[in-house]
Protein backbone atom coordinates (compact mmCIF):
# COMPACT_ATOMS: atom_id res chain seq x y z
CA UNK A 1 0.00 0.00 0.00
CA UNK A 2 2.87 2.38 0.86
CA UNK A 3 4.52 1.73 -2.52
CA UNK A 4 1.17 2.37 -4.27
CA UNK A 5 0.84 5.73 -2.51
CA UNK A 6 4.33 6.67 -3.74
CA UNK A 7 3.73 5.76 -7.40
CA UNK A 8 0.09 6.95 -7.67
CA UNK A 9 0.96 10.67 -8.17
CA UNK A 10 3.42 9.66 -10.89
CA UNK A 11 0.76 7.60 -12.66
CA UNK A 12 -1.77 10.40 -12.46
CA UNK A 13 0.76 12.86 -13.88
CA UNK A 14 1.51 10.50 -16.75
CA UNK A 15 -2.15 10.14 -17.62
CA UNK A 16 -2.61 13.90 -17.47
CA UNK A 17 0.09 14.27 -20.09
CA UNK A 18 -1.08 11.47 -22.38
CA UNK A 19 -4.85 11.99 -22.38
CA UNK A 20 -6.09 14.69 -24.80
CA UNK A 21 -8.10 17.61 -23.53
CA UNK A 22 -11.44 17.46 -25.28
CA UNK A 23 -13.53 20.64 -25.52
CA UNK A 24 -16.98 20.09 -24.07
CA UNK A 25 -19.86 21.03 -26.38
CA UNK A 26 -22.06 23.92 -25.34
CA UNK A 27 -24.98 22.95 -23.13
CA UNK A 28 -27.53 24.72 -20.97
CA UNK A 29 -26.60 25.49 -17.38
CA UNK A 30 -28.54 27.40 -14.76
CA UNK A 31 -27.01 30.73 -15.79
CA UNK A 32 -26.16 30.11 -19.46
CA UNK A 33 -27.85 29.21 -22.73
CA UNK A 34 -24.96 29.04 -25.14
CA UNK A 35 -26.75 27.70 -28.21
CA UNK A 36 -30.12 27.32 -29.93
CA UNK A 37 -32.32 24.95 -27.86
CA UNK A 38 -29.72 24.87 -25.07
CA UNK A 39 -27.78 21.71 -25.97
CA UNK A 40 -26.24 19.91 -28.97
CA UNK A 41 -29.22 17.53 -28.97
CA UNK A 42 -31.53 20.58 -29.33
CA UNK A 43 -33.78 19.51 -26.46
CA UNK A 44 -35.14 22.93 -25.46
CA UNK A 45 -34.92 22.31 -21.70
CA UNK A 46 -33.53 24.95 -19.31
CA UNK A 47 -31.94 24.20 -15.95
CA UNK A 48 -33.37 27.15 -14.09
CA UNK A 49 -36.67 28.27 -12.62
CA UNK A 50 -38.76 31.27 -13.61
CA UNK A 51 -40.76 33.64 -11.40
CA UNK A 52 -44.53 33.21 -11.22
CA UNK A 53 -45.05 36.81 -12.30
CA UNK A 54 -42.24 37.80 -14.67
CA UNK A 55 -41.77 41.48 -15.39
CA UNK A 56 -40.21 43.29 -18.33
CA UNK A 57 -36.66 44.07 -17.24
CA UNK A 58 -35.57 45.87 -20.40
CA UNK A 59 -35.83 45.95 -24.18
CA UNK A 60 -33.14 46.78 -26.73
CA UNK A 61 -34.09 48.29 -30.09
CA UNK A 62 -32.28 47.37 -33.32
CA UNK A 63 -32.78 48.57 -36.87
CA UNK A 64 -34.48 45.41 -38.15
CA UNK A 65 -36.69 42.52 -37.07
CA UNK A 66 -35.22 40.15 -34.48
CA UNK A 67 -36.09 36.65 -35.65
CA UNK A 68 -32.73 35.38 -34.42
CA UNK A 69 -33.06 33.49 -31.14
CA UNK A 70 -30.64 34.86 -28.52
CA UNK A 71 -28.03 33.05 -26.43
CA UNK A 72 -26.71 33.90 -22.96
CA UNK A 73 -23.19 33.28 -21.64
CA UNK A 74 -20.64 34.90 -19.37
CA UNK A 75 -23.04 37.63 -18.27
CA UNK A 76 -23.75 38.64 -21.88
CA UNK A 77 -26.58 38.23 -24.39
CA UNK A 78 -25.84 37.68 -28.09
CA UNK A 79 -28.22 37.78 -31.07
CA UNK A 80 -28.54 38.82 -34.69
CA UNK A 81 -30.88 41.31 -36.34
CA UNK A 82 -32.48 42.06 -39.67
CA UNK A 83 -30.32 45.20 -39.72
CA UNK A 84 -27.34 42.89 -40.50
CA UNK A 85 -25.70 43.39 -37.09
CA UNK A 86 -24.67 40.91 -34.44
CA UNK A 87 -25.20 42.41 -30.98
CA UNK A 88 -23.61 41.74 -27.61
CA UNK A 89 -25.39 43.21 -24.56
CA UNK A 90 -24.80 42.96 -20.86
CA UNK A 91 -27.52 41.54 -18.60
CA UNK A 92 -28.85 45.07 -18.02
CA UNK A 93 -29.53 45.49 -21.73
CA UNK A 94 -26.62 47.85 -22.47
CA UNK A 95 -24.68 47.35 -25.69
CA UNK A 96 -21.12 46.08 -25.32
CA UNK A 97 -20.45 45.75 -29.04
CA UNK A 98 -22.11 45.29 -32.40
CA UNK A 99 -20.59 43.94 -35.60
CA UNK A 100 -21.97 44.58 -39.07
CA UNK A 101 -22.18 41.57 -41.43
CA UNK A 102 -22.87 41.22 -45.14
CA UNK A 103 -26.67 40.82 -44.90
CA UNK A 104 -29.68 40.47 -42.56
CA UNK A 105 -29.58 37.74 -39.91
CA UNK A 106 -32.38 35.37 -38.93
CA UNK A 107 -30.27 32.48 -37.63
CA UNK A 108 -29.51 32.04 -33.92
CA UNK A 109 -25.86 32.30 -32.81
CA UNK A 110 -23.68 29.69 -31.13
CA UNK A 111 -20.97 30.29 -28.52
CA UNK A 112 -18.01 27.91 -28.59
CA UNK A 113 -14.23 28.19 -28.35
CA UNK A 114 -14.53 31.82 -27.23
CA UNK A 115 -16.28 32.77 -30.46
CA UNK A 116 -19.75 33.63 -31.67
CA UNK A 117 -20.70 31.64 -34.76
CA UNK A 118 -23.65 32.95 -36.77
CA UNK A 119 -24.95 32.72 -40.34
CA UNK A 120 -26.47 35.39 -42.60
CA UNK A 121 -29.03 35.50 -45.39
CA UNK A 122 -26.14 35.98 -47.79
CA UNK A 123 -24.91 32.51 -46.84
CA UNK A 124 -21.85 33.57 -44.83
CA UNK A 125 -20.89 31.88 -41.58
CA UNK A 126 -19.10 34.37 -39.30
CA UNK A 127 -16.80 33.60 -36.39
CA UNK A 128 -16.58 36.62 -34.08
CA UNK A 129 -14.50 37.04 -30.96
CA UNK A 130 -17.03 36.86 -28.12
CA UNK A 131 -15.29 39.55 -26.08
CA UNK A 132 -14.78 42.17 -28.78
CA UNK A 133 -16.95 41.22 -31.76
CA UNK A 134 -13.91 41.27 -34.04
CA UNK A 135 -14.20 38.85 -36.96
CA UNK A 136 -11.86 35.87 -36.69
CA UNK A 137 -12.87 34.37 -40.05
CA UNK A 138 -15.71 34.02 -42.56
CA UNK A 139 -16.85 30.93 -44.43
CA UNK A 140 -19.07 31.20 -47.49
CA UNK A 141 -21.84 28.77 -48.36
CA UNK A 142 -23.81 28.95 -51.59
CA UNK A 143 -27.07 30.35 -50.21
CA UNK A 144 -28.79 31.70 -47.10
CA UNK A 145 -28.32 30.27 -43.62
CA UNK A 146 -31.47 30.20 -41.48
CA UNK A 147 -30.50 27.60 -38.89
CA UNK A 148 -28.13 27.88 -35.97
CA UNK A 149 -24.69 26.27 -36.12
CA UNK A 150 -23.95 23.35 -33.82
CA UNK A 151 -20.69 22.22 -32.24
CA UNK A 152 -18.82 18.89 -32.46
CA UNK A 153 -16.13 17.79 -30.01
CA UNK A 154 -14.38 14.45 -30.58
CA UNK A 155 -11.20 12.89 -29.20
CA UNK A 156 -8.13 13.62 -31.27
CA UNK A 157 -9.89 16.13 -33.50
CA UNK A 158 -10.15 19.93 -33.39
CA UNK A 159 -13.40 21.52 -32.34
CA UNK A 160 -15.69 21.75 -35.37
CA UNK A 161 -18.82 23.65 -36.35
CA UNK A 162 -21.77 22.27 -38.34
CA UNK A 163 -24.14 24.51 -40.29
CA UNK A 164 -26.81 23.86 -42.91
CA UNK A 165 -27.52 26.12 -45.88
CA UNK A 166 -30.02 26.71 -48.64
CA UNK A 167 -27.24 25.54 -50.98
CA UNK A 168 -28.60 22.06 -50.02
CA UNK A 169 -25.43 21.22 -48.07
CA UNK A 170 -24.36 20.59 -44.51
CA UNK A 171 -20.95 22.16 -43.90
CA UNK A 172 -18.41 21.09 -41.29
CA UNK A 173 -15.62 23.59 -40.57
CA UNK A 174 -12.87 23.91 -37.99
CA UNK A 175 -13.83 26.31 -35.20
CA UNK A 176 -10.36 27.84 -34.95
CA UNK A 177 -9.74 28.57 -38.62
CA UNK A 178 -12.95 28.19 -40.66
CA UNK A 179 -11.21 25.57 -42.80
CA UNK A 180 -13.64 23.13 -44.43
CA UNK A 181 -13.53 19.69 -42.87
CA UNK A 182 -16.23 18.06 -44.98
CA UNK A 183 -19.40 18.93 -46.92
CA UNK A 184 -22.48 16.71 -47.32
CA UNK A 185 -24.93 17.42 -50.13
CA UNK A 186 -28.66 16.73 -49.86
CA UNK A 187 -31.49 17.08 -52.36
CA UNK A 188 -32.90 20.43 -51.22
CA UNK A 189 -32.70 23.31 -48.72
CA UNK A 190 -31.55 22.72 -45.14
CA UNK A 191 -33.65 25.03 -43.01
CA UNK A 192 -32.99 24.02 -39.41
CA UNK A 193 -30.03 23.37 -37.14
CA UNK A 194 -28.31 19.96 -37.21
CA UNK A 195 -28.67 18.06 -33.93
CA UNK A 196 -25.62 16.25 -32.51
CA UNK A 197 -25.52 13.23 -30.21
CA UNK A 198 -23.52 9.99 -29.86
CA UNK A 199 -21.08 10.77 -32.66
CA UNK A 200 -23.81 11.47 -35.18
CA UNK A 201 -25.61 14.49 -36.58
CA UNK A 202 -29.27 14.30 -37.55
CA UNK A 203 -31.21 16.85 -39.57
CA UNK A 204 -34.14 17.14 -41.96
CA UNK A 205 -34.59 19.26 -45.03
CA UNK A 206 -36.83 20.26 -47.87
CA UNK A 207 -35.95 16.97 -49.60
CA UNK A 208 -38.35 15.31 -47.10
CA UNK A 209 -35.58 13.08 -45.75
CA UNK A 210 -34.17 12.66 -42.26
CA UNK A 211 -30.39 12.50 -42.70
CA UNK A 212 -28.11 10.68 -40.26
CA UNK A 213 -24.36 11.22 -40.67
CA UNK A 214 -21.26 10.43 -38.68
CA UNK A 215 -19.68 13.64 -37.40
CA UNK A 216 -16.15 12.34 -37.97
CA UNK A 217 -16.16 12.59 -41.75
CA UNK A 218 -19.74 13.28 -42.83
CA UNK A 219 -20.33 9.73 -44.03
CA UNK A 220 -23.97 8.76 -44.49
CA UNK A 221 -25.24 6.39 -41.83
CA UNK A 222 -28.89 6.29 -42.84
CA UNK A 223 -31.67 8.12 -44.65
CA UNK A 224 -35.26 7.94 -43.42
CA UNK A 225 -38.25 9.11 -45.44
CA UNK A 226 -39.98 11.89 -43.53
CA UNK A 227 -42.97 12.19 -45.85
CA UNK A 228 -42.81 15.96 -46.32
CA UNK A 229 -40.53 19.01 -45.99
CA UNK A 230 -38.82 19.23 -42.61
CA UNK A 231 -38.43 22.92 -41.82
CA UNK A 232 -37.86 22.55 -38.07
CA UNK A 233 -34.74 21.38 -36.27
CA UNK A 234 -34.73 17.81 -35.00
CA UNK A 235 -34.49 17.06 -31.27
CA UNK A 236 -32.47 13.99 -30.23
CA UNK A 237 -33.08 12.05 -27.03
CA UNK A 238 -32.56 8.37 -26.19
CA UNK A 239 -31.59 7.41 -29.76
CA UNK A 240 -34.85 8.82 -31.03
CA UNK A 241 -35.53 11.86 -33.22
CA UNK A 242 -38.51 14.18 -32.68
CA UNK A 243 -39.65 16.57 -35.40
CA UNK A 244 -42.62 17.92 -37.29
CA UNK A 245 -42.98 18.46 -41.02
CA UNK A 246 -44.84 20.56 -43.56
CA UNK A 247 -47.85 18.26 -44.00
CA UNK A 248 -49.34 18.38 -40.52
CA UNK A 249 -47.50 15.49 -38.91
CA UNK A 250 -45.15 15.24 -35.97
CA UNK A 251 -43.03 12.11 -35.76
CA UNK A 252 -40.90 10.14 -33.34
CA UNK A 253 -38.33 8.00 -35.17
CA UNK A 254 -36.07 5.28 -33.82
CA UNK A 255 -32.64 6.03 -35.29
CA UNK A 256 -31.30 2.49 -34.93
CA UNK A 257 -33.90 0.74 -37.09
CA UNK A 258 -35.14 3.80 -39.01
CA UNK A 259 -38.77 3.21 -38.11
CA UNK A 260 -41.43 5.71 -37.07
CA UNK A 261 -42.41 4.90 -33.48
CA UNK A 262 -45.43 7.16 -33.43
CA UNK A 263 -47.14 9.91 -35.41
CA UNK A 264 -49.19 12.82 -34.18
CA UNK A 265 -51.68 14.64 -36.39
CA UNK A 266 -54.13 17.40 -35.65
CA UNK A 267 -55.44 19.92 -38.15
CA UNK A 268 -54.00 20.50 -41.63
CA UNK A 269 -51.28 23.02 -40.72
CA UNK A 270 -47.47 22.68 -40.98
CA UNK A 271 -45.06 22.43 -38.06
CA UNK A 272 -42.13 24.86 -38.23
CA UNK A 273 -41.45 24.95 -34.49
CA UNK A 274 -38.67 22.77 -33.04
CA UNK A 275 -39.65 20.49 -30.19
CA UNK A 276 -38.78 20.62 -26.50
CA UNK A 277 -38.25 17.13 -25.10
CA UNK A 278 -38.47 16.33 -21.38
CA UNK A 279 -38.36 12.96 -19.63
CA UNK A 280 -41.98 12.25 -20.48
CA UNK A 281 -43.32 15.09 -22.67
CA UNK A 282 -42.72 16.54 -26.14
CA UNK A 283 -43.85 20.11 -26.87
CA UNK A 284 -43.99 21.96 -30.20
CA UNK A 285 -45.78 24.84 -31.85
CA UNK A 286 -47.85 24.70 -35.02
CA UNK A 287 -49.15 26.98 -37.71
CA UNK A 288 -52.58 25.97 -36.45
CA UNK A 289 -51.97 28.68 -33.78
CA UNK A 290 -51.46 26.10 -31.03
CA UNK A 291 -48.80 24.82 -28.68
CA UNK A 292 -49.06 21.03 -28.51
CA UNK A 293 -47.97 18.74 -25.66
CA UNK A 294 -47.86 14.96 -26.18
CA UNK A 295 -46.52 11.95 -24.30
CA UNK A 296 -42.94 11.17 -25.22
CA UNK A 297 -43.41 7.39 -25.31
CA UNK A 298 -46.60 7.24 -27.37
CA UNK A 299 -47.39 10.62 -28.96
CA UNK A 300 -50.74 10.65 -27.16
CA UNK A 301 -52.11 14.16 -26.69
CA UNK A 302 -51.78 15.61 -23.19
CA UNK A 303 -53.00 19.15 -23.90
CA UNK A 304 -53.06 22.00 -26.41
CA UNK A 305 -52.73 25.71 -25.73
CA UNK A 306 -54.41 28.02 -28.24
CA UNK A 307 -52.96 31.37 -29.30
CA UNK A 308 -54.29 33.79 -31.91
CA UNK A 309 -51.40 33.43 -34.37
CA UNK A 310 -49.13 30.76 -35.81
CA UNK A 311 -46.51 29.39 -33.42
CA UNK A 312 -43.19 29.11 -35.27
CA UNK A 313 -41.35 30.00 -32.06
CA UNK A 314 -39.82 26.91 -30.43
CA UNK A 315 -40.91 26.36 -26.81
CA UNK A 316 -38.50 26.05 -23.89
CA UNK A 317 -39.31 24.13 -20.72
CA UNK A 318 -38.06 25.54 -17.41
CA UNK A 319 -39.20 23.52 -14.42
CA UNK A 320 -42.97 23.32 -14.55
CA UNK A 321 -43.30 26.21 -16.99
CA UNK A 322 -43.15 26.48 -20.80
CA UNK A 323 -42.14 29.72 -22.58
CA UNK A 324 -43.07 30.37 -26.20
CA UNK A 325 -43.82 33.23 -28.59
CA UNK A 326 -46.60 33.58 -31.15
CA UNK A 327 -47.33 35.56 -34.29
CA UNK A 328 -50.24 37.10 -32.37
CA UNK A 329 -47.64 39.39 -30.78
CA UNK A 330 -47.64 37.75 -27.35
CA UNK A 331 -45.07 35.88 -25.29
CA UNK A 332 -46.68 33.18 -23.16
CA UNK A 333 -45.77 31.17 -20.09
CA UNK A 334 -48.00 28.12 -19.69
CA UNK A 335 -48.17 25.26 -17.21
CA UNK A 336 -46.29 22.13 -18.24
CA UNK A 337 -48.80 20.09 -16.26
CA UNK A 338 -52.06 21.11 -17.92
CA UNK A 339 -51.28 23.78 -20.54
CA UNK A 340 -53.10 26.57 -18.73
CA UNK A 341 -51.88 30.11 -19.27
CA UNK A 342 -49.86 31.35 -16.31
CA UNK A 343 -48.68 34.68 -17.74
CA UNK A 344 -48.50 36.61 -21.00
CA UNK A 345 -47.03 39.83 -22.32
CA UNK A 346 -48.20 41.71 -25.38
CA UNK A 347 -45.38 42.95 -27.60
CA UNK A 348 -47.70 43.77 -30.46
CA UNK A 349 -45.68 42.35 -33.36
CA UNK A 350 -45.05 38.69 -34.33
CA UNK A 351 -42.66 36.73 -32.13
CA UNK A 352 -40.96 34.08 -34.29
CA UNK A 353 -37.77 34.14 -32.20
CA UNK A 354 -37.36 31.33 -29.67
CA UNK A 355 -36.57 32.09 -26.03
CA UNK A 356 -33.20 31.76 -24.33
CA UNK A 357 -33.81 30.82 -20.69
CA UNK A 358 -31.05 31.24 -18.11
CA UNK A 359 -30.45 32.66 -14.64
CA UNK A 360 -34.15 32.89 -13.78
CA UNK A 361 -34.81 35.04 -16.86
CA UNK A 362 -35.87 34.60 -20.47
CA UNK A 363 -34.86 36.62 -23.51
CA UNK A 364 -36.74 36.74 -26.83
CA UNK A 365 -36.81 38.81 -30.01
CA UNK A 366 -39.69 40.24 -32.00
CA UNK A 367 -40.44 41.47 -35.49
CA UNK A 368 -40.75 44.94 -33.95
CA UNK A 369 -36.93 45.05 -33.97
CA UNK A 370 -36.34 44.62 -30.26
CA UNK A 371 -34.93 42.02 -27.91
CA UNK A 372 -36.85 41.66 -24.63
CA UNK A 373 -35.67 40.44 -21.23
CA UNK A 374 -38.14 39.16 -18.62
CA UNK A 375 -37.55 38.09 -15.03
CA UNK A 376 -38.16 38.92 -11.40
CA UNK A 377 -38.39 42.67 -10.97
CA UNK A 378 -36.76 44.16 -7.92
CA UNK A 379 -39.23 45.37 -5.31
Amino acid sequence: MTRLRRILPTLLTAFAVVLPIIPVPAAATMDEWTMFRGSPGLLGVAHTTLPDEPGLLWSFKTGGSVKSSPIVAGGKVYFGSGDSNVYCLNLEGKKIWSTITDSPIEAPPLLADGKIFIGTLNGTLYALDAASGKAAWQYGTGDKILGSPNVVAAPGQPLRILVGSYDNKLHCVEAATGKSNWVYETGNYINGSPAVADGQTVFGGCDAILHILTVTNGAKVKEIEAGAYVAASVALAGNRAYYGHYENEFQCVDLADGKVIWRYKDRAFPYFSSAAVTEDRVLFGGRDKKLHCVKRDSGELVWVFATRGKVDSSPVVAGNKVVVGSDDGFVYVVSLTDGKELWSYEIGQPVASSPAVAGGRFYIGSDDGSLYAFGQKKK
